[in-house]
């Protein structure tokens, strides 16, 4: 029997799953428990395959628009949230509905409604497409929030009145990436009013510094998450950024690339906050088949946050 070459994993945390995600899993499994099936969930509740295919198999039902769902059955709003117009319509309908926004995501809505109040124009640090980016532009009327993705975007920036704009951001976005973007709208626009506390949440702050800690002693770095999770794939981009070369995205141990991990002897290992430990766990187990592991567990904070789920749900 040949000797397994020795490995070293270096196992970032915090990882995986945030308040947020804990939250709006609790959300659906408790509508399950108290309405029965079929549930209806307005968009994947997070992005992670696993999670979605697990929830589907107890009875939820993934759909992309209010419009899919029927009148009679409880619906649930992703933890990435929804426009103003959602809840609306759910309300017209009547419909029973539950939302799982996030509240760090809910707490970027109600800043941008008080600056619209204010007189001010929202500028918005984000990925265009992003469900979170949707949800919180379609808390204003048209034309009130103006996207930006980049720092060259600010450059060609258009607003009613420079002197009258406040920004915020995207919840997952790369703390180092956006705080350019900032500089830029600041230099920009010196009048610009930020957020009292920045809108990146703590655990993809906490994802990204464990990140960096862990890179200098790597020559590879895995991310657990799912392609369409934002934070997952900033992950992977502040590995490249902190000198990984091979920073990939994975969603489960069946696609990790064996043959370009072939002669490394240090592998870090973290999770986007969407992923289960169930998966990381996995991952794990198929580097102890191959190689004799060493597991080194790099911790750059504590995570305690806990957030309550819905008050409809906690009543029997």
């Amino acid at each position: 029997m040949t000797e397994k070459p020795k490995l070293t994993l270096y196992l970032a945390a915090p990882r995986g799953f945030c308040a947020g995600v804990d939250r709006a899993i609790k959300i659906v499994e408790l509508a399950l428990s108290k309405w029965g099936a079929p549930v209806y969930v307005r968009h994947e509740i997070v992005h992670n395959k696993f999670v979605v295919d697990s929830l589907r198999d107890k009875g939820a039902v993934f759909v992309e628009e209010l419009s899919e769902c029927p009148d009679d059955r409880p619906v649930i709003f992703s933890a990435h949230g929804v426009p103003k117009s959602v809840p609306a319509e759910a309300r017209a309908r009547e419909m029973v509905f539950v939302d799982a926004t996030c509240p760090l995501v809910s707490k970027v809505h109600v800043e941008a409604e008080r600056h619209h109040q204010a007189g001010l124009q929202m500028v918005m640090i984000g990925h265009i497409g992003h469900p979170e980016v949707l949800g919180t532009m379609g808390q204003l009327p048209e034309g009130e929030v103006i996207l930006v993705e980049t720092v060259e975007d600010v450059a060609t920036l258009a607003p009613r009145d420079p002197e009258r704009l406040a920004f915020i951001t995207q919840t997952t976005l790369s703390v180092d990436d956006t705080a350019a973007i900032v500089a830029a709208l600041q230099a920009r626009f010196p009048a610009i009013i930020g957020p009292a506390k920045e809108d990146i949440c703590y655990a993809t702050t906490n994802r990204q510094a464990a990140v960096k800690a862990i890179a200098p002693k790597i020559e590879a770095l895995l991310v657990i998450g799912a392609p369409n999770s934002s934070n997952s794939r900033r992950l992977v981009e502040v590995g490249k950024a902190s000198g990984c070369a091979y920073s990939q995205l994975v969603q489960r141990a069946e696609h990790i690339d064996w043959r370009a991990l072939s002669g490394i002897r240090s592998v870090g290992v973290t999770a986007g906050a969407s992923a289960p430990e169930v998966l990381i766990t996995e991952v794990l187990d198929a580097f102890r088949e191959r190689f004799d592991v060493t597991i080194d567990i790099v911790e750059t904070a504590r995570e305690n946050v806990e957030f309550k789920v819905p008050r409809v749900l906690r009543e029997a």
